[in-house]
């Protein structure tokens, strides 16, 4: 769904129906900070900053970032740093507080399990954030876009508030490098420490060679798996073998790219499928192919609770229900090379015009490549920064073509858009899966809105007794 769709309040709103409920942890910095520069609406992020067990460093991150009464329409932001390999002491904390506020927001009201998803690109992110959802009691953590063998070890080590380590992808890193992220929690944390309960590790998988070697390689228990095929929106995993384009531009997958679900069962591990599994028969399919569940991220990102913005949210609702709602696998959209899901909307970076309006700025980060500078440190460059800029780092500026700004995006999509020199606003960039078009199936008669509630109950007629077959857990993952 993108950062902040899946908030704290959709999270609650799907494990208070017995399901899990999944925050989205991208950019929980950002988030939070600019919730807090918009004046905490409601207070809930004052409220959760108060469950905060060292409230020294939850005091520092609201002086840094709360403005009473909220920012000016046609203020920007202030910046948060981007993250690197040694991030600064005011940057961790609020990766910590704001990964701890997102989940104890979600798990409020109710005593289901509330997880958390990931996205291992986003690698200097992992040690404080991981160890923040932790702190507020995640019962799952999830993570794709990558290959991360290494979490299991993290999530074991957290428990006693132990340090931990993660490796970072360098670009031309050589021998003798170090390219290690370090995290201890006792350098950190000033309150007392109470033993944490390990989340269970659900690594997100495309294909039956990474589940299998997430299983056999992982420094650390794998509880099962999530398997996504090519029809779930945001980032796919590219097609195996040489890249082909279809006659509209998009990637052609084939055989090779098809998931084996004998063999997924072989593996001994619950999995769950997703992607083009919001419809009751898809969820009975699943369950009878022997899936746990499945995880579904269009049909929530369209409800009530998300947090994609309303004027959007309305906007494809429209599309949708007059039969004209589209998405695009866009393979160039993503600085990641990662094809990408966008879902066609006016006045979004969806058009050709709007996107090339845009003056490249990346001041976000999220999705840089770190790479090796002559000296053996660290430099950052994304494709999606300004061609010239992005070639005097070392990168090819044919990489530049067609990339567009996916965190300022995902960000303009649920309301907290960056205004550059008072007037000009980020354009949102929205992704969805390829089954946008069926949201409708929840829609009651004469309505253009529904609720967590109507998904959950009509992805789940006639799954009881395959369910109760499987011995399932929480069968739906939104």
């Amino acid at each position: 769904m993108g950062a902040g769709v899946s908030n704290w309040r959709l999270a609650q709103a799907v494990s208070r129906l017995g399901q899990l409920g999944l925050v989205s942890g991208t950019a929980l910095d950002q988030i939070l900070a600019r919730r807090l520069q918009d004046g905490d609406c409601g207070g809930h992020m004052r409220r959760g900053m108060d469950g905060f067990p060292d409230r020294a460093m939850a005091d520092r991150v609201w002086l840094r970032y709360f403005i009473p009464g909220g920012k000016g329409v046609r203020t920007p932001y202030i910046s948060v740093p981007s993250l690197i390999k040694d991030n600064s002491r005011e940057l961790i904390e609020l990766c910590i507080v704001s990964n701890f506020v997102e989940v104890f927001l979600a798990r409020q009201g109710h005593s289901n399990p509330v997880g958390i998803n990931y996205l291992e690109k986003i690698q200097s992110a992992h040690l404080p954030c991981i160890y923040g959802a932790m702190l507020a009691g995640a019962g799952y953590v999830i993570m794709g876009a990558g290959i991360p063998l290494k979490i299991p070890g993290v999530l074991d080590r957290y428990v006693e508030h132990q340090a931990a380590e993660y490796a970072i992808h360098v670009i031309g890193a050589q021998e003798g490098d170090d390219n290690i992220a370090r995290f201890d929690p006792r350098d950190y944390m000033q309150c007392e420490f109470a033993t944490l309960t390990r989340p269970k590790f659900l690594p997100i998988v495309s294909s039956n060679t990474l589940a299998s070697t997430m299983l056999k390689k992982a420094n650390g228990r794998v509880d099962g798996l999530v398997v996504e095929t090519r029809t779930a929106g945001g980032h796919n995993a590219p097609p195996r073998g040489k890249l082909q384009l279809s006659e509209i531009g998009e990637p052609v997958y084939g055989e090779r790219d098809a998931i084996d679900i004998g063999k997924l069962k072989e593996l001994g591990v619950p999995f769950w499928l997703a992607g083009g599994y919001g419809h009751p028969e898809k969820v009975r399919e699943a369950l009878a192919q022997g899936a746990a569940g499945v995880q579904v991220g269009t049909a929530f990102e369209f409800a009530n609770e998300s947090g994609l913005r309303e004027d959007y949210k309305d906007e494809l609702m429209r599309k949708v229900i007059a039969g004209r709602a589209r998405v695009f696998t866009d393979p160039l959209a993503s600085p990641t090379g990662f094809p990408f899901k966008v879902a066609e909307l006016e006045g979004t970076c969806s058009e050709a015009d709007v996107y090339e309006a845009r003056p490249r700025v990346c001041d976000l980060g999220f999705l840089r490549e770190p790479y090796r500078l002559e000296d053996g440190g660290i430099g950052y460059r994304c494709a999606g920064e300004p061609a010239t800029v992005y070639a005097a780092k070392g990168g090819n500026p044919e990489d530049t073509v067609g990339r567009k700004c996916v965190c300022n995006g995902l960000l303009a999509n649920i309301g907290y858009q960056q205004v550059r020199n008072g007037k000009r606003e980020e354009y949102g960039l929205i992704t969805a899966g390829d089954d946008l078009f069926t949201v409708k199936q929840f829609l009651k008669p004469g309505r253009t809105e529904y609720g967590v509630a109507e998904v959950v109950a009509r992805l789940m007629t006639g799954c009881d007794a395959v369910q109760s077959s499987n011995q399932s857990e929480e069968l739906c993952v939104a």
